[in-house]
Order: C-alpha cells, then sequence, then structure tokens
C-alpha cells in the first residue's frame, strides 16, 4: 500500500485496485480510517476531532492529485505521486 503523504502523525496511504468511491486510508496513533475525496467524509473508522480536520484541509487542498492517485491506482498504470504535507 504506497504511503501518498505524511504529517502531524498522519500516515496517508491508497491500495490499488480499492473499490469506489474514491478514498484515501489514514492511520493515526491507534485509530485508522477511510476517507472520501469528493466529501472528505470518513467512510469508515475513526479519528480524533482534530486530526479529522487536518485531514479534511489536507485533503481539500490535494483533492485532484489524490483523484488522479486513486484513478492511477485503479487502472493498469499502478503509479502515484506523492503529496505535499499540510504545513
Amino acid at each position: 500500500m504506497p504511503e501518498i503523504s505524511r504529517f502531524y502523525g498522519l500516515i496517508i496511504t491508497m491500495y490499488g485496485d480499492d473499490h469506489n468511491p474514491p478514498h484515501f486510508h489514514v492511520q493515526y496513533n491507534e485509530y485508522r480510517a477511510i476517507i472520501e475525496i469528493i466529501s472528505g467524509e470518513i467512510l469508515q473508522g475513526s479519528l480524533p476531532s482534530k486530526q479529522l480536520k487536518y485531514i479534511q484541509v489536507w485533503a481539500d487542498i490535494h483533492k485532484e492529485e489524490l483523484l488522479e492517485n486513486f484513478e492511477n491506482l485503479n487502472k493498469d498504470i499502478k503509479t502515484y505521486s506523492k503529496i505535499k504535507p499540510l504545513e
């Protein structure tokens, strides 16, 4: 599972050949969540509210890049680009 970005203790990853809707996975300490790219909402799991806000702001800034990574990882291309962390 490629690591897309890492910041403030949050690790963002994506799987190849993953299901819709477009999403990414987040790990933070013992927390795990799947976040929908378009809405920024949690599809599964949980995160503390402060970390969820960081993820939602970051995802909104990088929505196009996230969607491109999701599409590429789910096609024959299987490539991805690292995305700048939230600063």
